[in-house]
């Protein structure tokens, strides 16, 4: 809901908030070095312990990025006496709060030379780091003297400006660490990539996240946007995908004036039902392009199928819907019956399995990278050799049996007809890794693991490849320009879905990510395949697991081709 409020009303609550008797929390200065994430850089922190005892389970916790300004008692927030007001109400849980600073390299000679400052680093970018040096660094540190639960319903992020949109990073990359974001005059504009947010929140499936934000329409307009167009959209953007989201809008600049009026009542609005589970939106049903709610079946999310492998890798489906699948470091294939969900083991000794595709004939295609061969397992175990001395990762099979796979490290793709033949039919991607035919066995799609495109060539009756093209565009974190694209596979709607860090990337067939759907368990995925009688399952394979979910989208079989519709340009 986006809403204006008036001062009146926050007011009210204010001074209602001020009536509640509450106890003394006590806060302390502390001062961490990171060494890891941010190497070399020192920040103070304040930590708020509430006079109510910890619940069993810990208490909740709530960070505030540029701390000091919140925590002071003489600034404009005074967040700790909020804080004891707040819990004496019910209006939040027993709550640690953390106040952090961003970090500095300090100098090694004070007088001559200049501190590196990391706050935008830090604040304004737009991957995982910053949520690691939380998570990983400074967090255990709190834990140590104070029991904080591990529950994301009940974990805040905060901040102002560049502080704000690092408290929407942290719990977008980490919902399961983080669920409520409190943004005040947020930077989603380009500083370091911020404007990204209101394109990929309407393409990604929604997350279990509650989001309050608050601007002015005198905010910033400089070189790298307007702050004020930037928290409308963003808040549209959250709208339009179904978020909990509330939007307070003001007349003041880039302050801390509104925000700080309206302190206790976004408060308040936050931790509302706080006891009650955040879970993610399956999308707004009104909007008429939610494009993910046309992929995504609404009655299922990731089911974990499989799990305690070393590295799952190349997922294939065979004529009955079940699907295969390699364990890469521990040499071994594995099957899954659609129907029970029952893994069993298929080969052993796979000869370091990578990627498989099942072919018309019935046999199960690999890529040996171990012994340098591409070969076809038949039932029962049996292999027929089709190319030797070859490197190899990923392959695909048409429906002739011919065979294209690809080998990273020498930047090549490589054909055989099956019959003893092999050749080179592209050289010069960086990194070419996944690889997959359109449902007319036309055209032949490679990622680029290293970049963020995805290419497309046309197939050529000797198996050649032609006129390719860097077509597809992966959506990639500002600071790196590596998507991490690896296996995919593709809908009779010639869909592309691409198996990235982002999670499993949906372009359509002009080449645009349409859609992204979450990676489970916060696990990047290496592949994914259509599985089931129907083929209307997406299964994933994420590291040591196998997922599963129900789709709207069907795949197809290698070895029926059928003409795709024509795209919506």
């Amino acid at each position: 809901m986006i809403s204006r409020r008036t001062l009146l009303q926050t007011g009210a609550a204010t001074a209602a908030l001020a009536q509640t008797s509450a106890s003394k929390g006590t806060v302390t200065k502390a001062s961490f070095t990171s060494t890891r994430l941010f190497p070399g850089s020192v920040r103070d922190y304040w930590i708020y312990v509430p006079a109510t005892a910890a619940p069993e389970s810990g208490y909740a916790l709530m960070v505030f990025q540029d701390g000091a300004g919140f925590i002071n008692e003489s600034g404009r927030f005074k967040a700790a006496e909020v804080f004891d007001r707040l819990i004496a109400s019910g209006d939040m849980p027993p709550t640690i709060g953390v106040f952090i600073q961003p970090g500095v390299l300090p100098a090694l000679n004070a007088e001559t030379q200049q501190a590196r400052f990391n706050r935008s680093y830090e604040y304004d970018g737009m991957g995982d780091r910053y949520v690691r040096f939380l998570h990983e660094e400074l967090l255990p540190e709190v834990s140590k003297l104070h029991k904080i639960t591990t529950d994301p319903n009940l974990r805040a992020i905060g901040g102002s400006s560049s502080g704000a949109i690092a408290a929407f990073t942290a719990a977008w990359n980490r919902p399961d660490l983080f669920r409520r974001v409190l943004s005040y005059i947020g930077s989603y504009v380009n500083l370091r990539g911020g404007d990204w947010y209101h394109d990929i929140v309407r393409k990604t499936e929604p997350k279990p996240l509650r989001i309050y934000l608050q601007d002015g329409s005198s905010d910033l307009n400089i070189y790298s946007g307007s702050w004020w167009m930037a928290n409308q959209t963003l808040a549209l953007s959250l709208e339009y995908a179904g978020y909990q989201v509330r939007f307070d809008r003001g007349t003041d600049g880039h302050n801390s004036n509104h925000s700080s009026r309206v302190f206790v009542e976004s408060m308040q609005w936050l931790w509302a039902n706080w006891k009650q589970p955040i879970v993610a939106s399956k999308g707004n049903p009104k909007s008429e392009r939610q494009y993910i709610t046309d992929f995504l079946d609404p009655t299922s999310d990731w089911e974990e199928v499989s799990s305690g492998h070393g590295f799952t890798e190349g997922p294939a489906v065979d004529k009955d819907g079940n699907v295969f699948f390699t364990d890469v470091r521990q040499d071994k294939i594995h099957k899954i019956d659609h129907a029970t969900g029952k893994v069993t083991l298929f080969k052993e000794q796979s000869g370091g399995a990578n990627g498989l595709m099942f072919g018309g004939d019935g046999r199960l295609y690999a890529c040996q990278h171990k012994k340098r061969q591409i070969v076809a397992i038949q039932p029962d175990g049996r292999e027929d050799v089709l190319a030797t001395d070859v490197g190899s990762n990923d392959l695909v099979v048409n429906a002739k049996n011919e065979i294209w796979w690809t080998e990273p490290a020498q930047h090549k793709i490589w054909y055989t007809d099956g019959k003893g033949s092999k050749r080179v039919v592209h050289e010069g991607l960086d990194f070419p890794n996944g690889i997959i035919l359109s449902s007319d066995q036309s055209l032949l799609m490679c990622v680029d693991m290293r970049s963020k495109w995805v290419w497309s060539f046309q197939v050529m009756p000797d198996g050649a490849l032609a006129n390719g093209q860097s077509f597809y565009h992966l959506e990639t974190w500002d600071y790196d320009s590596q998507s991490g694209g690896d296996g995919m596979t593709m809908d009779t709607e010639a869909h592309l879905y691409v198996a990235t860090r982002l999670g499993i990337q949906i372009c359509d067939a002009p080449g645009r990510v349409v859609g992204i759907i979450n990676n489970p368990q916060n696990l990047q995925p290496s592949n994914c395949v259509f599985g089931g009688p129907g083929l209307d399952t997406l299964y994933s394979t994420n590291r040591e697991k196998v997922f599963r979910r129900k789709m709207r989208r069907k795949g197809f079989n290698s070895w029926s081709t059928s003409k795709p519709p024509q795209p919506r340009l």
